[in-house]
């Protein structure tokens, strides 16, 4: 029996996420939308813990080879990623919770000239 080489396992579960991610936010209503942008923000201060950790990594072990460049850039990228997810993140439930204000109405002194 043949074994699936993990790199080719991962890509098609990759792939696969892409498809179901893409499904679930664009059947999302409205209504939800601003509850699910909350949600991605806290994934995505998690995601930014564990990129410190990926990039601070080669230094807390002191271990010194070559992949500590590689470490340090991926976990670079992906806190950088997950920060402008974050503010766009919250820059849309800002605008999504501004739709939902009632608008002042005019003082009856101003209406009447």
């Amino acid at each position: 029996m043949d074994t699936v080489d993990p790199i080719t396992l991962r890509l098609a579960i990759f792939v696969m996420a892409i498809f179901v991610g893409y499904y679930v936010v664009w059947s999302v209503t409205p209504a939800l939308h601003t509850p699910l942008m909350a949600v991605t923000n806290a994934i995505s201060s998690v995601i930014i813990v564990g990129a410190l950790l990926a990039a601070a990594a080669p230094a807390l072990t002191g271990e010194t080879s070559g992949a500590d460049g590689f470490a340090n850039v991926s976990g670079a990228i992906a806190v950088i990623l997950a920060s402008v997810n974050i503010f766009g993140g919250f820059l849309v439930t800002q605008r999504m919770l501004a739709m939902y204000k009632k608008k002042e109405k005019p003082a009856a002194s101003e209406t009447k000239s």
